[in-house]
């Protein structure tokens, strides 16, 4: 379990899913645009900075070559790294093949399983959340191909304007852009995470697990003592979660 103390008056942030590039790069920027702008608001009393995932809806690392665009989250990304504040980065469904480009550019770690991390003396089980609990199956199958280091391989000898668009177009056409077929409260009792927190904690205590994926800003007590929290989207949402070293708090950047 990674300990993060926060100095006096820092605070820690959350956000996820924000999908840039979706459905095309003159759409999002706005979007892009607001993203900066929230991180441009944080960076004064930010102690460390928790990304669960799609930022992209799209990314792909060849060895030289990255996919165009992004420039001015990029650049925020960078000041904020090269400031001194921690940056952490957990892959998502639609930005699964980073390897290396955050780490060597940014400075900033990148995950590909949840992380366990104590914040002031308070636990944290933290993730994007896909293909965890008892559902998503299909994606779970769908994940051991794109994972795949053959099919990676195979996908790398696409000529870049080739793969990227064609990557594009089926991110785009199988609506998990937008979370308009899946972000629906299910009920607690269905809610796939909640599950798979409430199993976490049959063996172990954390009194806050944060995820992303579900495109739906929720707070459900888990226990008189856990917490489940999701971070929402930046695409109907625009909701992040925030930490001041005792209390977590969701909350919607105008």
């Amino acid at each position: 379990m990674t300990t993060i103390k926060l100095p006096e008056g820092k605070k820690v942030y959350f956000a996820s899913d924000n999908h840039l590039g979706a459905p095309t790069m003159d759409k999002s920027f706005p979007r892009e645009k607001k993203f900066v702008a929230w991180l441009e608001q944080i960076k004064y009393d930010a102690g460390a900075i928790f990304l669960l995932g799609d930022l992209f809806d799209f990314w792909f690392e060849y060895k030289t070559v990255v996919p165009k665009g992004f420039t001015r989250t990029f650049g925020k990304l960078a000041e904020l790294s090269d400031a001194g504040i921690p940056i952490f980065y957990f892959v998502g469904n639609h930005d699964l093949w980073m390897n290396g480009y955050f780490e060597e550019e940014l400075n900033i770690p990148v995950f590909h399983r949840p992380q366990q991390y104590l914040i002031n003396g308070v636990s944290f089980f933290i993730g994007h959340g896909d293909g965890l609990g008892p559902h998503d199956k299909g994606y779970k199958r769908m994940k051991k191909v794109f994972t795949n280091p053959v099919a990676k391989w195979f996908f790398r000898w696409l000529h870049p304007d080739l793969g990227v668009r064609l990557a594009q177009y089926f991110s785009v056409k199988n609506k998990l852009i937008s979370g308009d077929e899946d972000a629906k409260f299910l009920g607690e009792d269905k809610e796939w995470l909640v599950q798979y927190a409430k199993r976490k904690l049959e063996t172990r205590h954390y009194d806050h697990f944060i995820f992303g994926h579900r495109h739906l800003p929720l707070e459900i007590n888990l226990s008189q003592t856990s917490k489940y929290t999701n971070t929402g989207d930046w695409i109907h949402y625009y909701t992040y979660a925030e930490f001041d070293g005792q209390q977590l708090q969701l909350k919607k950047f105008e």
